[in-house]
């Protein structure tokens, strides 16, 4: 009977080892949109959503489904400030660079806060002529990416690992399921604490932000995802 036990929990674990390294092949896959895959000519609004549609599909939870980018959320994002206005129907490349940036962001932040974040990128550094630009600051943000994703992988094996530990002497059939939900605990409270953390560092920059009648805020709230 213990014999019994022990293989079955070797195939329990075995099972979420291999759901694991799923995850982990799924994150070496992971790339960012390198800015020399982003055509130098203006494009315009179809073309921008099937750049888009191309290049992030293959990342989204329901590839078949998952909407990332439409015409109406480009219009909503310019109308309300979040994205420079087109010029003659037609979008740059500094503007297919700020709408990768509101599409990482709007899965974990408002649109306010959004706005709170890119409007000063936007006024300084948008199609400035000068020598440092947009696309400087994109690439120096996103070159980062190989190193957070190895440090990402690390920090979620030991997380793994603590689950796998929790409900000790628990019943096979039920050990699969909570060292699961234990795993999924320790990634959401690490989400969590990492989105309270970036809504305060949104705070302290609005309030050193010059003061606005609160139009930008309210038209913020307008912007509805279709």
């Amino acid at each position: 009977m213990k014999l019994a036990n022990e293989e079955g929990d070797k195939k329990l674990k075995l099972d979420t080892n291999d759901l694991l390294k799923s995850i982990m092949k799924s994150l070496d896959r992971l790339e960012y949109i390198k800015t020399d895959e982003i055509p130098n000519i203006d494009l315009y609004m179809d073309q921008v959503t099937t750049l888009m549609d191309k290049k992030l599909r293959a990342v989204t939870r329901y590839p078949k489904e998952d909407k990332i980018l439409t015409k109406t959320m480009i219009n909503n994002y310019a109308k309300n400030d979040l994205l420079p206005p087109p010029i003659k129907k037609k979008y740059s490349k500094e503007h297919v660079l700020v709408l990768i940036f509101i599409y990482y962001f709007k899965s974990i932040l408002s649109i306010s806060d959004i706005q709170t974040l890119l409007q000063p990128i936007t006024d300084k550094y948008f199609d400035n002529g000068k020598e440092f630009g947009l696309k400087d600051i994109y690439e120096e943000v996103f070159r980062m990416e190989s190193a957070e994703i190895e440090m990402l992988k690390k920090d979620m094996m030991e997380k793994y690992e603590m689950a796998q530990s929790t409900f000790e002497g628990m019943p096979e059939e039920e050990a699969e399921f909570l060292h699961q939900f234990s795993f999924i605990c320790l990634l959401s409270y690490d989400v969590y604490i990492k989105k309270l953390l970036v809504e305060k560092l949104i705070d302290d920059m609005k309030d050193k932000m010059p003061k606005t009648n609160g139009k930008a805020d309210k038209k913020s709230e307008e912007v509805k995802e279709k």
